[in-house]
């Protein structure tokens, strides 16, 4: 990537600052600001720490949109707070075509991938969340229990908003509620849920191998479901 076009790196050192309704960072003393011209707070100081990390981690030239944890934050901030149903209702739609429902109807040998990976996950969502979610063989799509699409909306509801902005991420990231849940619940690490998010990807890629672009999109996704992972930690 040609860095030359990204702006150069204008702070020597970011700190974290303690506030009254949480910490914020600081560039040189100075609090960061969201683009809607909020102070960037965070509720815990770990994260804080960690969003605080991300910017000392930077070269002469900002990445801005490899820093996932300060996206994630501004997005909580400024927008989150206004699209609470809207994002509820979006896991319930990736739960009502969840990929981890749609099982292969052949090869034998993807399918029984995809179950090993998928069924403790679809059982881990029941029981931990009441989310009951039906498999099927092929691709035409099963209508879900209503009362488990319910679950999700109710569950995404009653968290914080930077949880909210994160399991909402963590799903489209993934392309499926459950592994979002699981990944939020501590269930899944990073690497696991990236894993079952790509067991199509990767039988295709054991059968016809993987040119440049698409690894460097993999690599994207897992450098982004990593501070995902970091993300739900830090807010303990």
């Amino acid at each position: 990537m040609d860095k030359s076009n990204l702006p150069k790196r204008f702070y020597k050192q970011a700190n974290i600052a303690s506030e009254d309704s949480g910490f914020s960072i600081e560039l040189d003393g100075r609090p960061i600001k969201t683009p809607a011209k909020v102070t960037l707070t965070v509720p815990t100081e770990t994260l804080a720490e960690t969003i605080a990390a991300e910017w000392n981690a930077q070269s002469e030239r900002l990445d801005l949109q490899g820093m996932t944890l300060t996206r994630l934050a501004n997005v909580a901030i400024d927008r989150t707070p206004e699209t609470r149903a809207d994002l509820a209702e979006e896991l319930s739609r990736y739960a009502g075509t969840d990929v981890t429902c749609y099982l292969a109807d052949k090869p034998a040998e993807l399918q029984r991938r995809q179950d090993d990976a998928w069924k403790p996950m679809r059982d881990w969502v029941g029981k931990q969340h009441g989310v009951v979610l039906v498999p099927v063989i092929g691709l035409i799509a099963s209508p879900q229990p209503d009362a488990s699409l319910e679950a999700v909306r109710t569950y995404a509801l009653s968290l914080d908003d930077y949880r909210l902005t994160a399991l909402t991420w963590a799903c489209s990231l993934l392309g499926s509620a459950v592994l979002a849940l699981a990944m939020e619940g501590g269930k899944l690490d990073a690497k696991q849920a990236l894993l079952a998010s790509c067991i199509d990807e990767d039988w295709q890629i054991e059968q016809w191998g993987e040119d440049d672009e698409a690894k460097a999109v993999r690599e994207g996704r897992a450098r982004d479901a990593a501070a995902l992972q970091l993300w739900f930690e830090a807010l303990g």
